[in-house]
């Protein structure tokens, strides 16, 4: 009875609150990274472009084996201040410093900076798994409720969004009020500004986020590999995993080229502090309109209809874009801004649902196997969401590389190959997410996050009934 009136329980706005600031918290210094770290290794410390990708991509690969250790340890965890908040607690201080490190490559013999590159931003990559993918595993343990979850995913999505404004818009005009001609000492003041953002936000996440319920079926001396084999068989989870990987990719890619695009493609270096924040324009936005939508549509049908409206909006973005040559039209505000914008908006409606998914996919693993399992389902989301940007950045930088992109020179061709990429790969990656939440499982006749309260979930695809 106690627990049945605990699931009920309303989360205040401070909980909601100090929930969505960890995404800030967690995400800023991963989004200034994917916006601005290629473009920092290539044209500040003129690192070559083809290494630069495979850092990123290898350094992001080495997650598939990291994160899950932090799930299963999370899982294993029992501390009096829970199973995830010891893990904000002890992180928040090394991931600041370490994020101002990776902005900071010492002037020496570009094998040394290369190596200094790698082992800096995959420390980054490890302090982050260990702060977010408890931070993930927090959701389900502080409701059960699928619409209280929706407003945590909306909170979330408020969060990414500053993250992704400070982290885009705002991190090359503090460069320049901070270094002037002088972009090293730019980045470097900028980073500890953002370092000193992030730490304030997770101390409020352990102050104020707290954990309700306990899955008492899992003990802390539970054998791994068996945990992660259930794992791989929860159709949930799989579902969650490609679509959030699919969707990191894609924005990897468009944030790794958005600059390149912007000053090179179109010949307008101002668009880049607009473009890159419309972004997070459409998250926060996203973030206020998906929870009804999607509580309404159910997640399956909502993120496949958000998906058609957004690959109608980037083909008319090409369509405009390829009517004019911005090289020599006199237009002040390019008019593709506009379904750019819209875009933005119902790609974002999706980083709700994946939020919320993530959560549900604890439940459904719950009703197949008997126990949660939220540090190790949370690990995946992780990983997908690191190898998506990993990948997606590594295609950036290899874009470049193929078109052989030289700051001081750019030639007509390699204009073309970076238009081509910037349009072709998005639109690939998003018809690949509308085909992997097809499989989202459904509970009863309704889709697992609609209706009143929980849901049976039968599965008719897997002939089951929990």
């Amino acid at each position: 009875m106690a627990e049945a009136a605990s699931q009920g329980r309303k989360l205040t706005f401070l909980e909601r609150f100090s929930y969505g600031g960890g995404d800030l918290g967690y995400s800023l210094a991963y989004n200034m990274a994917g916006a601005f770290l290629l473009f920092y290794y290539t044209d500040v410390v003129r690192l070559p472009a083809e290494a630069v990708g495979t850092i990123f991509l290898v350094a992001r690969l080495l997650d598939a084996v990291i994160d899950p250790l932090f799930g299963i340890a999370v899982d294993k965890t029992r501390t009096r201040w829970g199973r995830t908040r010891p893990y904000f607690l002890f992180t928040a201080v090394p991931y600041a410093l370490v994020f101002i490190a990776v902005f900071h490559v010492p002037d020496m013999a570009q094998g040394w900076q290369l190596a200094y590159a790698f082992v800096t931003f995959k420390l980054l990559g490890i302090l982050l798994s260990a702060g977010s993918i408890p931070y993930t595993a927090l959701m389900p343990m502080m409701t059960l409720d699928t619409q209280e979850r929706l407003k945590l995913g909306g909170a979330r999505s408020v969060g990414t969004s500053i993250s992704v404004i400070l982290g885009t818009a705002a991190t090359m005009p503090l460069v320049a009020v901070f270094g002037g001609d002088d972009l090293q000492a730019g980045f470097t003041w900028t980073t500890l500004v953002f370092a000193a953002i992030s730490l304030v936000a997770l101390i409020l996440l352990f102050r104020n986020c707290r954990e309700r319920f306990e899955d008492k079926a899992v003990a802390s001396d539970f054998k791994a590999f068996p945990a992660i084999m259930q794992m791989v068989r929860n159709r949930a989870w799989l579902v969650c995993f490609s679509f959030c990987l699919l969707y990191f990719i894609r924005f990897g890619v468009m944030l790794g080229l958005t600059i390149f695009f912007a000053k090179d493609v179109i010949g307008k270096p101002w668009l880049i502090p607009v473009m890159l924040p419309m972004v997070s324009g459409g998250l926060l936005i996203a973030a206020f309109i998906a929870p009804p939508i999607l509580a309404r549509t159910g997640i399956r049908a909502g993120c496949v209809a958000a998906i058609a409206v957004s690959l109608v909006l980037f083909a008319f973005m090409a369509l405009i874009d390829s009517a004019a040559d911005w090289q020599l039209a006199g237009i002040g505000v390019p008019p593709l801004l506009f379904p750019y914008f819209l875009f933005s908006i119902t790609t974002s409606i999706t980083i709700t649902a994946i939020f919320t998914m993530a959560a549900e996919s604890v439940d459904y693993h719950q009703s197949k196997h008997g126990v949660r399992y939220e540090g190790l389902l949370s690990s995946g989301i992780s990983v997908s969401t690191k190898v998506g940007m990993a990948v997606g950045s590594a295609l950036a930088a290899y874009v470049l590389a193929f078109a052989a992109y030289d700051p001081a020179s750019v030639t007509d061709a390699a204009r073309g190959d970076i238009r081509l990429a910037y349009y072709a790969v998005p639109s690939v990656m998003l018809i690949l997410q509308a085909v992997a939440v097809l499989f989202w499982p459904m509970g009863g006749s309704k889709d697992i996050t609609t209706g009143e309260g929980r849901t049976d979930w039968s599965d008719p695809a897997e002939g089951e009934t929990a």
